[in-house]
């Protein structure tokens, strides 16, 4: 199980949840956080501190979010648009920095107030 981010993140990247993850698993697209699947060691820290209520635990996923549970795993292993080849698991978000894409499903939301 896993800790995921669903669609009231796009276009806030608060960030709060990434100073507070203690794996240094969530990693920053364009428009959208993603917690890597693999990396995520279910602790939770990262949840309270999220100011718009976007992240749960993958049991928790409310219906209308459940496209983002496939979505953030996505992120990491298939090939985005200006990727060659998938992520993976390269171990840490903050050695890569923004990421500047993201899945198909989060570039054609429309723009977040």
């Amino acid at each position: 199980m896993t800790y995921v981010i669903a669609q009231p993140c796009i276009d806030v990247l608060d960030r709060a949840c990434v100073e507070e993850c203690p794996v240094d698993c969530i990693y920053e697209g364009e428009r959208m956080l993603y917690i890597h699947p693999d990396e995520c060691v279910d602790c939770g820290a990262c949840e309270p501190v999220c100011p718009v209520e976007a992240i749960y635990y993958e049991d928790d996923l409310p219906t209308e979010f459940t496209p983002y549970l496939q979505d953030n795993a996505d992120f990491f292993f298939d090939t985005l648009p200006d990727r060659d080849e998938p992520l993976g698991s390269p171990g840490g978000a903050a050695k890569l920095g923004p990421l500047r894409v993201d899945t198909p499903l989060v570039a054609a939301q429309p723009p977040q107030a």
